[in-house]
């Protein structure tokens, strides 16, 4: 148990005398040391190697009140990086393990656990916290809290009421290489703002994955994608678990059977896991730097100890080691903090699938699966949705109509509903001549 009692010298150093470094508006008080371990609550998404650096570092600072939100169990590969989990924990949820571990070990700290989704809390639930910190792996889930987080704010007469404001303070990592940015919303730049820094997800053309392999991922993502239906290897309509050893081998061997066939050699147990599961490398020391990159900017913005970093850090020790901050700059046209619908130029002759298409392959706003309603008049008429299942079969036709078919006019509004984001986006047609 860590006594807090013997390890208050150098926070309280920074709290309560003035530096080179502080913010204009600090002042120094043993208040503030206070203040952050009885009034600052602060919520942590993630709880993977980033989140459990984020929990031990937050704790360490002197945060007392922290909730953690996970949706995963734990699983034996994890226990390499993510330092809070131990083999009995294997099969448990992320976020309770990790927050009794903090709890047993860090005195006078209460962590609360959210075996969850994101998604499955409102707009209620996080205006109750005065930080957010991301140690996320999924760029869907980075985009929704930033939407989320956006939605909370109020604006008075066009100007935005900074009391609204909760910082979202976001880390990434892949292999030896992170970056950590601070995110004011409706201030500073978004995630949506610079949407198209993040790497788009390695997907192999069918053709190539059919007929002229010439990687061992070519060889497993012919198992997964043609194999693996056609043969039924367990049961019938069965999907593939990445953490069934069974599964995994299965594919294993047949991709091994198909690269030997094409002279390919690199297929091995753990690449098909990671091919599967969509693995991305990840280096415990990368984790450890970029949370306490996250931890320090948090507990800047909870106190203005030290003054921010605006905005954007990269980090990179793959040759030596390197690291710049630099200011990413607010987008004016921003999908999502602009407050500005977007143009949605299309020609008539377009068909509703090619405006979907566009959506989701287009840099600028990634979407996984849009649902698009027309505002007809101060009305709303659904023109595609996924969802339920007898909505979009009555819908689907529309699909391969035209604009003009469809009865759209340039100026009219279209709200575009998408998993990456918690709120309609709004788009205005333009019809190109």
């Amino acid at each position: 148990m860590v006594d807090w009692g013997e390890r208050w010298g150098e926070v309280r150093k920074l709290l309560e005398r003035p530096g080179p470094f502080t913010h204009p508006d600090f002042e120094p008080s043993p208040d503030t040391l206070k203040m952050l371990q009885e009034n600052i609550k602060v919520l942590i998404i993630g709880a993977g190697g980033l989140g459990c650096e984020l929990l031990k570092d937050l704790a360490l600072m002197g945060f007392t009140d922290l909730h953690v939100i996970d949706m995963d169990t734990i699983d034996l590969s994890n226990l390499n990086r993510q330092f809070l989990f131990r083999k009995k924990d294997i099969g448990r949820p992320k976020a309770e393990v990790a927050a009794e571990f903090i709890n047993q070990r860090i005195k006078d700290c209460k962590v609360t656990a959210y075996y969850n989704k994101i998604q499955d809390f409102d707009d209620d639930f996080y205006r109750r916290f005065h930080v957010v910190v991301c140690g996320l792996d999924s760029i869907v889930a980075r985009r929704w809290i930033n939407g989320m987080l956006l939605s909370l704010l109020n604006y008075e007469d066009g100007m935005l009421d900074q009391s609204s404001v909760i910082p979202l303070v976001d880390g990434g990592t892949e292999g030896f290489k992170g970056n950590a940015r601070v995110i004011l919303p409706g201030m500073t730049s978004c995630i949506e703002c610079t949407l198209d820094l993040f790497p788009p997800q390695v997907n192999f053309p069918l053709c190539t994955i059919a007929h002229t392999p010439r990687l061992p991922e070519h060889c497993i993502e012919y198992v997964r994608i043609l194999l693996w239906p056609k043969e039924n290897p367990f049961s019938e309509d069965l999907a593939i678990d990445g953490d069934d050893p069974q599964h995994i081998n299965w594919i294993f061997e047949k991709a091994q059977k198909r690269a030997a066939e094409y002279g390919i050699s690199g297929v091995t147990y753990r690449l098909t896991q990671g091919v599967i599961k969509r693995i991305i490398p990840a280096v415990a020391s990368t984790n450890a730097v970029i949370a306490a990159a996250c931890a320090s900017e948090v507990f800047k913005l909870a106190t203005s100890a030290c003054t921010p970093m605006n905005n954007y850090c990269v980090f990179n020790d793959t040759d030596g080691i390197y690291t710049y901050t630099y200011e990413q700059e607010k987008k004016d046209d921003c999908v999502a903090c602009s407050q500005v619908p977007q143009a949605l130029e299309v020609s008539l002759s377009d068909k509703l699938q090619d405006i979907i298409n566009m959506l989701t392959e287009s840099a600028q706003y990634q979407m996984k699966s849009p649902g698009l309603q027309a505002m007809v008049d101060g009305r709303t008429r659904s023109l595609y949705l996924h969802s339920p299942a007898s909505i979009e079969e009555k819908l689907r036709p529309n699909l391969k109509k035209t604009i003009e078919e469809l009865s759209l006019r340039d100026g009219m509004e279209i709200a575009v509903a998408d998993v990456t984001s918690p709120t309609t986006i709004l788009f205005k047609l333009k019809i190109k001549s």
